[in-house]
């Protein structure tokens, strides 16, 4: 059977994760994280991509967490560009388990610039709840306790995941037919 394909931007992307697989995947890692803490942790999402990742995440979780947002911006259509921190972390967190929700861990560039100014607020602990990693791209040791799924290195939308903030509305997650792009 043929997958979709569907276009943004010029571009031509199938059909890679149904949005039913994910939520299948979803609810795993939230029972595995109810399962590890007795104390339930602070989730840190970090925007944009990550909010409809957070949203889900949220509805399978029975305990009683909280959420924060911080807003971190590493791409221009669909090349990687400076990291710029666009709206910090206000909570207290020392003392505190934090799950950082990230929607794909490619480099890790992000994540290795957020976590050292997490760490001088002195939390119990920080971990990573990332939907998809990309191995062969990672750049960086970070603690990846929570992935949802490793893929390869092609250029991804939907589900949060965008091309020039369009496609993050999908419910399936694309993959691009060139898949010689980076995410």
């Amino acid at each position: 059977m043929k997958k979709p394909i569907i276009t943004y931007l010029d571009k031509s992307f199938e059909l890679f994760i149904e949005e039913k697989k994910i939520q299948e995947r979803i609810k795993y890692l939230c029972q595995r994280i109810e399962s590890d803490y007795s104390n339930p942790p602070l989730f840190i999402g970090i925007l944009n991509g990550a909010f409809r990742f957070a949203a889900d995440v949220f509805k399978y979780l029975k305990s009683d967490v909280s959420i924060s947002f911080i807003k971190i911006k590493s791409y221009v259509g669909d090349q990687r560009g400076t990291l710029k921190e666009l709206i910090g972390l206000t909570d207290d967190i020392e003392g505190k388990d934090i799950i950082l929700i990230e929607d794909i861990v490619d480099s890790g560039s992000t994540l290795h610039h957020i976590i050292p100014q997490l760490e001088e607020k002195k939390p119990a602990s920080i971990q990573i709840m990332s939907l998809l990693t990309k191995p062969a791209m990672i750049q960086y040791d970070l603690p990846l306790k929570y992935v949802g799924f490793a893929v390869p290195n092609n250029f991804l939308i939907g589900y949060g995941l965008d091309i020039n903030e369009q496609a993050r509305q999908l419910n399936d997650i694309y993959s691009a037919i060139e898949n010689t792009e980076q995410q």
